[in-house]
Parts: C-alpha cells; sequence; structure tokens
C-alpha cells in the first residue's frame, strides 16, 4: 500500500506542478517561453520526486512507465494494475486541486480545459497526434529503461537523467499534441474538465492513452532486445 499511497502523490504532483504551469503562463508558440516554463515544470517535478518517492515505489508515476517495466520483468501483473489504479486516481486528485485553485480565486486558465491534452498542433489529426505520442514515449521511456538498469552507472544522476529527458520530449511535444506521453496525466484533467462542463478533451483522450502505451510497449521490446545479458 506504501508504494500505491506514493505512486498516488508523485502523480497528483505532477498535474499540480506541470498543468497547472501550463495553465498559469499557457503554450504560446510565437513567445516559446510558455514551452520552456511548461516542460521544465514537468521534467524538474519528475526530478524532485524521483528522489522523493523513488526509493519506496520506483517513482513511475506514468501507466506507461509501469508497462515498460512489466514488459521487462521489473514487476508483477498485480503490482502493474495497482500502481495504474493509483496514478489515475492521483491525476485525478491534483486535477480536482487545480480546479479548485483556479476555480475559486478565478484565475484564468490558459490552456482552456486544465492542461488538458489535444490535437490542434498536428491540425486536429488523430493519427498524427499518435505517432506523436507513440514516438516521445518510446524516447522517454527507453530511457528510464535505460538509466534503472542494474547494470547502469549513473550513481545517484538517474533521476536527473530521466527528467530531463522528460524536458526534452516536452519541449518538441507541446506545440504538437500538448506532450502526454503519460495516460494518468492525461486522463485526470480531461476528466475533471468535463465535469466542469468542458467536454471537448475528452474526444481525443484515446489518443493520449493508446499512444503511450504503445510507445511504452515498442520501448520495453526494444531495450531488452538490445540488452546485452
Amino acid at each position: 500500500m506504501k508504494k500505491y499511497l506514493a505512486e498516488c502523490i508523485g502523480t497528483a504532483t505532477l498535474v499540480i506542478l506541470g498543468c497547472g504551469t501550463a495553465m498559469l503562463v499557457g503554450c504560446n508558440a510565437a513567445a516559446g517561453s510558455g514551452y520552456l516554463l511548461t516542460a521544465l515544470a514537468f521534467g524538474l517535478t519528475i526530478v524532485a520526486m524521483a528522489y522523493s518517492i523513488g526509493n519506496i515505489s520506483g517513482c513511475h508515476i506514468n501507466p506507461a512507465v509501469s508497462l515498460g517495466v512489466l514488459l521487462t520483468g521489473g514487476m508483477s501483473a498485480k503490482e502493474f494494475v495497482g500502481y495504474v489504479i493509483s496514478q489515475c486516481v492521483g491525476a485525478l486528485a491534483g486535477a480536482g486541486v487545480l480546479a479548485a485553485i483556479f476555480g475559486l480565486g478565478s484565475v484564468t486558465d490558459m490552456t482552456g480545459g486544465l492542461g488538458s491534452n489535444g490535437l490542434a498542433g498536428v491540425g486536429g489529426s488523430a493519427l498524427a497526434g499518435l505517432v506523436v505520442e507513440i514516438v516521445l514515449t518510446f524516447i522517454f521511456v527507453i530511457a528510464i529503461l535505460g538509466v534503472t538498469s542494474k547494470k547502469a552507472n549513473h550513481g545517484s544522476f538517474g533521476g536527473l537523467v530521466i527528467g530531463l529527458t522528460l524536458v526534452v520530449v516536452h519541449i518538441l511535444g507541446i506545440g504538437l499534441t500538448g506532450t502526454s506521453v503519460n495516460p494518468a496525466r492525461s486522463f485526470g484533467p480531461a476528466l475533471v474538465a468535463a465535469i466542469r462542463g468542458n467536454s471537448v478533451p475528452l474526444a481525443d483522450l484515446w489518443v493520449f492513452i493508446v499512444g503511450p502505451l504503445v510507445g511504452a510497449a515498442l520501448a520495453a521490446f526494444t531495450y531488452k532486445t538490445l540488452e546485452t545479458k
């Protein structure tokens, strides 16, 4: 239960700080600063959580990461289910906190949907969005599998490497899909936004669930194939 609680808290923190930053500063391609601030918010949150709860649960805080770990033999199917449920609950809680902050404080949500992902950057194409999420998640998850491998020799810098990788994929992906690479991070804000009356994020939610999971599975398969015995 401690692992599940850690995953719940970690995912809630990721949504609050990452999506909250996007809501506050927006992601204006012309200005560019919103891109960088949002990318850094997500990446630095991962760094903080990695050194906070990493020794408890491994700090997956992402169903795609948990799937990659499952497929490479790092956890059981039972643990995987528990992790995913905890992550989704955490994402909902984080989105709820943001809804309260921005609602009660009458602060303008620059994203219009609690930092939900969308396909505007790819012209509304679900296929293009799917490809983006598969590729970005593949890069993110294979980096995690490599840096957390028992054969890796990164000392205490593993969390930093993972966080910086998330920053990089966000810098590219924000202008395309808002960058999910995390089904829970997409699910929580989209559902809470729908409850508040904005059902638009739900229409394309499947892209941000299927894409990251496919990308993670491909990363796990590739890593196992390339890993030296």
